[in-house]
């Protein structure tokens, strides 16, 4: 599990490896990851979009920018969270992820807050370093 906050907003990324959806012999390798958003501050705030970048174990840097997530834009009143799942495939059996979600506050004050950033890793294979 992985965590970042700013600006007391929390955000916890959870990578999986999903085998059944992989195919090695083709070099194509898939994770699911779970996020969750939490409101820990005093101020409400709303996710306007997203930008992710997914880097595989060859350093190929895929950047990927879009409104919302999951096609939604979570309203964050103070204690509230929002849940999601996603996925991505890689060509390599290592990679890592990292970005930023834009946020705009109840009074207007748009922001980025930090995904932390995780590594996806094929289970039983040692760690390489992206």
């Amino acid at each position: 599990m992985y965590t970042a906050t700013t600006r007391a907003i929390s955000v916890t990324v959870r990578p999986q490896y999903l085998p059944d959806q992989s195919d090695p012999a083709k070099s194509q390798y898939v994770w699911a990851y779970l996020v969750r958003i939490e409101n820990k501050g005093d101020v409400t705030v709303q996710l306007r979009s997203r930008h992710w970048q997914i880097t595989d174990g060859m350093g190929r840097r895929q950047d990927v920018r879009g409104p919302g997530v999951v096609g939604k834009t979570p309203r964050l009143r103070p204690g509230e969270a929002f849940e999601y799942s996603s996925g991505t495939p890689l060509s390599t059996p290592s990679g890592i992820m990292s970005g930023t979600y834009q946020m705009v506050s109840e009074t207007g004050e748009n922001f980025d807050i930090v995904i932390p950033t995780f590594s996806l890793d094929m289970p039983n294979r040692s760690r390489q370093l992206n």
